[in-house]
């Protein structure tokens, strides 16, 4: 594959060049310095789920050199196996696979490691994937074909907003005096339950999960609702208004507007 100033682009028909691909990815891992670890030196661990053997052997070369500690699996059922084994810290994980979709390997993972990050792999025109994958639990994805760059960007969020929002138990969420149980659809404001509609709660964990981050309106819309919503803002504006009735009225205000950028989640002051 030829690069881009982008990064390698790929999709799922990768085959010829792969090693060449990962060797310039790979330099450019190797420029950025030491990879991530644990507090306690030991390397991050991510599981690549694809059933096309070049292509996850490419994306693990690449997180290879970033220092990570990398497994594969080539189906849902090897998915699973290998996660509960190896215990990963995120997975990258393809939608679609030979057995089981990449959905039903996030539940049964995430039913003994809750916390795990999971970036989905989708076709650029499934939406509804994305909308589902997203909808399940699912913390990002990628659409292919994708940039190996991206791929690393993302895990790297990922990776970071899962300790800014680390969970106060398992399966839960929390910004300040605000916590949400994801297991339950909980949400709490200083220990008092908050009624939330499923859209609601959607666009409130996209938030928790992007704490002090600004969210433009565009990235909203991508990963609450979908691409072909129609890019009407209003909706988010409207939804956000809603999440300020029931989480903001009469409180210290968390959610705060960022003038022609978005809207970000954090504590006052």
């Amino acid at each position: 594959m030829p690069d881009t100033p982008g990064g390698t682009t790929l999709n799922g028909s990768a085959q010829a060049d792969t090693a060449g691909a990962a060797v310039t990815a790979a330099t450019a891992a190797q420029a950025r310095g030491a990879g991530t670890q644990h507090a306690d030196g030991t390397p991050v661990r991510v599981l690549v789920v694809d059933d096309e053997p070049s292509l996850a052997e490419l994306l693990s070369s690449v997180l290879r050199y970033e220092g990570w500690s990398v497994r594969t699996a080539g189906d849902g059922a090897e998915a699973v196996r290998t996660g509960r084994e190896f215990r990963p810290d995120a997975v990258v994980l393809d939608i679609m696979l030979p057995d089981f979709d990449g959905i039903e390997v996030m539940r049964r993972l995430r039913a003994e490691l809750p916390e795990v990050c999971v970036l989905f792999l989708t076709a650029r025109d499934a939406v509804e994937d994305r909308v589902a994958g997203l909808t399940a639990g699912g913390d990002d994805y990628v659409t292919k074909p994708f940039s190996l760059e991206e791929v690393l960007a993302r895990l790297r969020g990922l990776l970071r907003r899962a300790n800014l929002a680390k969970a106060s138990s398992e399966g839960a969420l929390a910004v300040a005096d605000l916590t949400m149980d994801e297991d339950a659809r909980e949400v709490r404001r200083a220990g008092e339950l908050i009624d939330l509609t499923a859209t609601e709660f959607e666009l409130l964990r996209f938030m928790m999960r992007n704490p002090r981050r600004v969210l433009s309106k565009a990235q909203i819309l991508d990963r609450v609702w979908n691409y072909d919503f129609g890019g009407q803002a209003h909706v988010v504006e409207l939804y956000i208004s809603y999440l300020r009735k029931k989480i903001d009225l009469g409180r210290d205000p968390l959610i705060h507007t960022v003038r022609g950028v978005g809207y970000v989640l954090k504590p006052a002051g």
